[in-house]
């Protein structure tokens, strides 16, 4: 083998692969990072694809991406690459302020010849020194060519075979970094088991873009990651949605019932459904309704039957799911709301990501009427949160939404499957539990001012519920202004007493700092890489990162009022912020916001950290 010229040994590495949407990149992305997990390394994933399903070829609208973090601690998927795989000029173009100084740049130069550049709006031939990429580590390969060349003898079409050409490339990155691609080989025939001829195919380019950089001189330094050693168990990449839907399952198994989602395909959500979809093995019920409204309403229907109900959604879909979510809380129902936000507001930016559903989420219905929230931190984080919500859901006969996001709905993290005899109970507030001597649709329990659940249909337990208000002893249809008043505030109470049964907010970093960060939902990945490497350094902080929301953890004002200065970071305009505010007067506080449709950068997040501290 021929030498490389110089092998750098790393924590962690960043990579990218980009190109155009029917350029494969998503597909040689996830390889990667899988066979970088089976080798024992830490891995986060952020998948970036246009909200267009096919755009014209080429150009800088059409650029797809799939980012990788991988190496011994990972938080994150990341900021700017250490490679970057770009099939076409668009591509080198969209991600060349995402770049290290000397980093590698891999390029098809088939892809960059005089009218590929002027689809990606270069005025010049030379695209890197246009760019100022002037200190990478160019690897031009003519990476289409290679892959007709490979396949010479395969019976395929033209257009089959160069979509074969990501293997080659993906090839070229193995042998960068030293990875086997026997265990790649292995994933590609499972993926083509149903069309052989494909799976040798890729095979085939794979095994000759992997022997390219082994027979080349490629005058381009690479890198050695350090791996991690695992702690025993059964791992598998999962995604965020993937994660929450195996959450639900868990927490009806838990609760010894069936799980139902009604629900309409929207992105980012949709997969929620897919997943769900697929376990009809576990007792799994899932009906696509003809709407958004439709599919909560089915689901309110289950739960009124006696299922775990969930129904699944974004922004838009939330809107349109407002009135039901009121008759959820004025029935007292338990139902889980997924909640996976997008860029907004309308139709927005569909596949990117935002935190912008809060303030929706918490007050987004007519009356007084409260709710729970809480929020994934982290594609294996949904699974803790869906469980929660669950538990939440069913033990307090109340509508909980989940927030999660794009960006962790989407990437992936190595995930160690749970021993569920570990995970807290789930025993709902049902009949069961009543002791009284005659049970109503009024009756409440003591402890958390929860109703008693009753499936319609259970006999000896017939009632009748619905928007209407209700007496609070008879639960017969009531007008009486002082009743309504008792009402809202037993509604209220329900949910505030819910504080008494969830974790108390923990504070991570350097907890005698006089600065704290505060952050929730899926940002926590970069706002503990940026607390960890501040701690580094004589500007250190800590971090509060939030989970649960409605109802805050009944420490909060405590941990808050110890600092001096509270920085909160959002991807909103400041609706946490505002929350936090009117909840708790004189706080201390600082916004960090930015709405651009991508997750947050660490490097940005440590110069304002630093700087609000001098």
């Amino acid at each position: 083998m021929l030498e490389k010229i110089q092998v750098n040994d790393v924590q962690d590495i960043v990579i990218r692969f980009s190109g155009d949407s029917g350029d494969g990149m998503q597909l040689s992305g996830t390889l990667f990072s899988n066979l970088s997990a089976i080798l024992g390394n830490q891995i986060s994933t952020f998948p970036d694809f246009p909200a267009e399903i096919r755009a014209p070829q080429g150009t800088l609208s059409g650029v797809s991406g799939f980012q990788m973090h991988i190496g011994t601690q990972v938080y994150n998927s990341g900021d700017k690459a250490d490679v970057l795989v770009a099939m076409n000029p668009a591509a080198l173009k969209v991600n060349a302020n995402q770049l290290k100084t000397n980093s590698i740049i891999l390029v098809d130069t088939d892809s960059f010849q005089k009218r590929d550049l002027e689809k990606a709006l270069f005025k010049t031939e030379d695209p890197f020194l246009e760019l100022g990429l002037t200190t990478q580590q160019i690897v031009a390969i003519p990476i289409t060519t290679l892959t007709k060349d490979s396949l010479a003898a395969f019976e395929l079409d033209m257009k089959s075979k160069i979509r074969c050409k990501n293997m080659f490339a993906l090839g070229v990155v193995c042998w960068l970094f030293n990875r086997p691609i026997d265990i790649v080989n292995e994933m590609l025939s499972t993926k083509f088991s149903k069309k052989p001829v494909l799976a040798d195919a890729n095979l085939q380019v794979l095994a000759n873009g992997y022997n390219y950089g082994h027979n080349t001189s490629l005058s381009v330094s690479s890198y050695r990651v350090d791996t991690l050693q695992m702690d025993k168990g059964y791992y598998m990449d999962v995604n965020g949605n993937s994660a929450t839907a195996f959450g639900l399952i868990a927490a009806a198994e838990k609760a010894n019932l069936q799980l139902f989602l009604g629900s309409y395909p929207i992105t980012p959500a949709t997969d929620i459904l897919h997943e769900l979809v697929k376990r009809k093995d576990l007792g799994v019920k899932v009906v696509q309704a003809e709407d958004e409204i439709a599919g909560i309403c089915i689901a309110i229907g289950a739960s009124f039957a006696g299922s775990l109900a969930v129904t699944s959604t974004s922004g838009p879909g939330l809107a349109l799911k407002g009135e039901a979510i009121g008759l959820a809380v004025m029935a007292e129902l338990p139902l889980v709301i997924v909640d996976v936000q997008r860029g907004g507001p309308s139709t927005g930016l569909p596949t990117k990501t935002e935190q912008t559903d809060l303030r929706q989420a918490l007050y987004g219905r007519n009356g007084e009427s409260p709710i729970v929230v809480i929020a994934g931190s982290s594609p294996t984080n949904c699974f803790d949160t869906a469980y929660w919500a669950s538990k939440i859901a069913l033990e307090h006969i109340t509508p909980v939404i989940l927030l999660t996001d794009s960006y962790i709905a989407n990437g992936s993290s190595s995930w160690k499957i749970p021993n569920m005899e570990e995970y807290p109970s789930i025993k709902p507030n049902d009949i069961s539990l009543y002791t009284g001597d005659e049970w109503t649709v009024a009756a409440r329990n003591e402890d958390n001012y929860a109703r008693y659940w009753a499936p319609a249909g259970t006999e000896g337990y017939t009632h009748r519920i619905g928007g209407l208000e209700r007496d609070y002893f008879t639960g017969a249809i009531s007008t009486d202004p002082d009743n309504h008043q008792k009402m809202v505030d037993t509604r209220q109470a329900k949910i505030d007493r819910i504080a008494d049964f969830i974790p108390e907010l923990e504070v991570l970093g350097d907890t005698d700092s006089k600065t704290l960060v505060v952050g929730w939902g899926g940002t926590y990945g970069h706002l503990r890489e940026a607390v960890e490497e501040m701690s580094k350094g004589e500007n250190k902080v800590a971090l509060a990162h939030f989970n649960f929301i409605s109802p805050l953890p009944r420490n909060t004002e405590s941990v808050l009022r110890k600092y001096d200065k509270i920085i909160v970071a959002e991807q909103n305009n400041g609706q946490f912020a505002g929350y936090l505010s009117e909840k708790f007067n004189n706080l201390p506080m600082i916004k960090y916001n930015k709405v651009n449709g991508q997750p947050f950068v660490v490097s940005d997040l440590i110069d304002f950290f630093t700087q609000e501290i001098k």
